[in-house]
């Protein structure tokens, strides 16, 4: 089955994002170019689990770390789940591949005081960038969405009088985020003005001072800058910030079937991660408290 194909299927039927389908892309025309030059095969309804496994072992020889190993396997599982789905392989040779283990690694979150200062004593620029630039912030640590979930927001999301935010997830899924009150009043700030730099268009929410939507890479950039002043950890993205609200809420006693909400996490698990720091946290604070908790 051509490689084309199921990427039609992930762009049009499941609706996956365009890095997904080109993250897939890449790694099944590696897989190809592999079986066809070091196996002899056409292509990938011919390799069967040897194949895979010795493609597995090519990339870590390579220097291929186990986790990007075992993205590139899930692209292969999900090309050849579609395969057996529409009959063009009857069986799946990654069916019997064992994936490489990998470390666990704890999500990196920024400390609540850091957070504390970065809204009570940052400096933001004057006049519309800056009220843009606090709610941007605002936004990321008082939802948790994601970063292609902010981008994607518009005016129209916004209900003001009910306090919710409306956002568009992962395949399409629809969720209700809250509003605090200080978020409440940034956007009732933000929105008349917004809307005359875009000239009453509806388009995305954050928008640069021609009223233009606010890039992606701009983003990103500004979030490391903000973070930068409170923080000298390595991580300072969007998706740190989204790690801090879920790591937040969990050290303050949220249930964690409602964080799991709050993020759009398909299952429980996804968002059981950030109960080891909060667990950690908590054995830190037996150790020092406890007359027999050996601190």
């Amino acid at each position: 089955m051509p490689v084309e194909r199921f990427l039609e299927h992930l762009t049009y039927e499941v609706r996956a994002s365009p890095l997904t389908v080109k993250a897939y892309q890449g790694d099944l025309e590696q897989f190809t170019a592999f079986v066809r030059e070091a196996v002899g095969l056409d292509g990938p309804a011919e390799a069967n689990d040897k194949a895979v496994r010795a493609w597995m072992m090519h990339l870590m020889e390579a220097g291929t770390g186990p986790r990007s190993v075992n993205r590139k396997l899930s692209a292969l599982r999900a090309y050849y789940r579609f395969a057996r789905t529409v009959g063009e392989v009857d069986t799946d040779p990654t069916a019997m591949v064992t994936p490489p283990k990998t470390p666990k690694r704890l999500p990196e979150f920024v400390a609540e005081h850091c957070m504390e200062e970065l809204f009570a004593r940052v400096p933001w620029p004057e006049g519309f960038t800056g009220l843009r630039d606090r709610l941007m912030m605002e936004l990321l640590y008082g939802t948790g969405m994601r970063l292609a979930e902010l981008i994607g927001l518009s005016p129209g999301d916004v209900d003001q009088r009910k306090g919710t935010l409306r956002v568009l997830g992962k395949r399409n899924k629809e969720r209700i985020l809250p509003l605090a009150l200080p978020l409440r009043d940034l956007l009732g700030e933000y929105l008349p003005q917004r809307e005359m730099l875009a000239k009453g268009q509806e388009g995305s929410l954050l928008v640069r001072p021609d009223g233009k939507p606010l890039p992606r890479r701009t983003v990103q950039s500004l979030v490391a800058h903000y973070l930068s002043a409170v923080t000298t950890q390595h991580k300072r993205s969007p998706h740190v910030l989204r790690h801090t609200f879920a790591t937040h809420l969990l050290e303050h006693g949220a249930d964690l079937n409602a964080v799991k909400e709050l993020l759009g996490h398909a299952n429980l698990a996804a968002t059981q991660v950030y109960t080891h720091n909060t667990v950690d946290k908590l054995k830190q604070a037996h150790r020092q408290a406890h007359p027999r908790g050996g601190a």
